[in-house]
């Protein structure tokens, strides 16, 4: 049975006096420290001197070196990207840390791949929000909270999975924190994140073999997601069930959807997910992954441009400017920083 736990589980006791230290200040970074914050708990940043850490100070936090936050923190909350995490923890954090510190990480990865490995001395812990940077502070101020996943890598203390709920509750959690482990969140993640790779594939092609038929872009883009209607069903897995949310739409669509979907539930696929699961949990991935940064990133960036050139960004860029929407298609930057301030827990 999975074993959940909530805010009424949390001892706040255990983290309320201890510095956090968040190191990072990105879109996650910025999220969780605004609601610990918020929260009562005492949040110093530690981040490289760059936009960041500007705007770091800007939202009133001290702001630090990693080094110096690690030294001056009793939980620190590691925030960085994967690729860069390793070596920012060798160079600065891994030196400065005390005993019975608290190391907690919001992704398993270089946990799981051996990447990072910390002395026996202090609590690991997992705090695995499913739930991007600018969501962690949008859903707090809403007081709608979200999930994470948490787990245990060390318990030094004897109090590691307490401080995992405690730390997960003070970020916004609210929703529930799921008992996990850095492996299976790694698993889970990165899967996740590489079909969702195939949808990109697969929905240009469609694209493709709709304009082959003679269907004009801004109809074909329309009706494949930028009028927003897919975006709705995927929303409704999430409240209704896969399946249960298909009775809100037509007979047509339903019989459709059965017939013709279950076409990419063959042999195939269920192989070429095998291979992808394979090559996360043997670690070929991150071994793929490590090489390709040292190489300077060639195929990532062979592929990036490819796909940025394909007539489907003029087309969508296009039909954005005929409904008067902005034609900016990268990632949304975290709001500014605030809102009301919320009662210290426990």
């Amino acid at each position: 049975m999975a074993k959940f736990y909530f805010e009424n589980d949390a001892d706040f006791g255990l983290i309320l006096d201890k510095v956090i230290s968040v190191v990072g200040y990105g879109n996650q970074g910025r999220s969780q420290a605004l609601n610990l914050r918020d929260n009562g708990f005492k949040v110093i940043v530690g981040n490289l001197k760059d936009a960041y850490s500007d705007q770091a100070e800007k939202d009133g936090f001290n702001v630090y070196s990693i080094a110096e936050a690690t030294k001056k923190g009793d939980i620190l909350l590691i925030l960085l990207p994967d690729e860069i995490a390793p070596e920012v923890y060798s160079r600065e954090i891994h030196q400065n840390l005390k005993k019975r510190n608290v190391l907690c990480f919001a992704s398993g990865y270089n946990i799981t791949y051996d990447y990072i490995s910390p002395p026996g001395f202090i609590d690991l812990i997992l705090v695995a929000p499913r739930m991007g940077g600018p969501a962690v502070r949008e859903t707090y101020l809403r007081k709608d909270g979200f999930v994470s996943l948490i787990g245990t890598g060390q318990d030094f203390s004897g109090k590691a999975l307490n401080i995992a709920v405690a730390v997960a509750m003070g970020i916004g959690s609210v929703q529930g924190a799921l008992l996990s482990s850095f492996e299976e969140e790694t698993i889970i993640d990165l899967f996740g994140e590489q079909i969702e790779g195939m949808s990109l594939y697969t929905t240009q092609l469609a694209f493709e073999t709709l304009i082959e038929a003679g269907c004009s872009p801004e109809a074909s883009l329309l009706e494949l997601y930028m009028s927003e209607e897919p975006s709705e069903d995927w929303r409704n897995f999430a409240r209704i069930g896969l399946w249960k949310q298909l009775r809100g739409h037509s007979r047509t669509s339903q019989y459709g959807q059965l017939t013709r979907g279950q076409l990419s539930a063959d042999t195939q696929t269920r192989k070429l997910f095998a291979g992808i699961l394979d090559d996360i949990k043997s670690g070929k991935f991150a071994r793929e992954w490590m090489l390709e940064q040292k190489s300077g990133l060639t195929v990532f960036k062979r592929l990036m441009k490819r796909n940025l050139s394909h007539p489907i960004n003029k087309s969508e860029e296009s039909l954005l400017g005929a409904l008067g929407k902005e034609k900016n298609l990268s990632p949304r930057e975290p709001t500014p920083g605030g809102g009301k301030k919320a009662k210290r827990p426990g």
